[in-house]
């Protein structure tokens, strides 16, 4: 039977489901894909919070339909898209290597030509679902200096573990790593 953890987004109870990610560490799994409502929720929530940014930076794949929202509601023609693997389009882009808690090894995150030049002397928002380890963050961060940006707010849906004691990033609840 599957366990799950109940956390509160500022007032919405959901139930996120229990995964083992190794033999002695589970998570409590967020997933906006698919979910419409939760999406335009937690977007309409942090809109607010990073409000005053130029443009939206976030990484595939769990943070496309939330930067997509916050953007249209602040009325942000567009959002930036750091990607996870090299496709043609993204040859005269730039790129760096983060470490997650969620993918096993290093990783690469790529920012296409136009994108990096969405950041270039703007005030950038870098937005995430959830904020574990800061690794990725810590790439989106990368990405916004080597394109010209300036971090104006790192947020995210939800924290986990000792992200939640964090004090340059903004989010919406907390959640905890759990021991199995």
């Amino acid at each position: 039977m599957q366990k799950n953890y109940a956390v509160d987004i500022c007032g919405r109870t959901e139930q996120l489901p229990i995964l083992q990610i190794d033999k002695n560490l589970g998570i409590a799994f967020f997933n906006l894909h698919g979910n419409v409502e939760l999406t335009e929720y937690c977007a309409a929530k942090l809109a607010k919070t990073v409000a005053g940014a130029d443009v939206i930076l976030t990484a595939e794949s769990k943070g496309l339909q939330l930067a997509h929202c916050v953007a249209r509601i602040l009325g942000h023609p567009f959002y930036a898209v750091a990607r996870k693997s090299k496709k043609l389009y993204l040859q005269n882009g730039i790129e760096t290597v983060v470490q997650s808690i969620t993918t096993a090894g290093e990783q690469r995150l790529y920012l296409s030509q136009t994108d990096a030049a969405l950041l270039k002397d703007k005030k950038v928002a870098i937005l995430d679902d959830v904020i574990s380890t800061g690794g990725s963050l810590l790439g989106l961060e990368r990405l916004t200096a080597l394109a010209g940006g300036e971090v104006f707010i790192k947020a995210a849906v939800l924290a986990e573990g000792e992200a939640a004691r964090r004090t340059d990033i903004a989010f919406l609840a907390e959640i905890p790593l759990l021991p199995l």
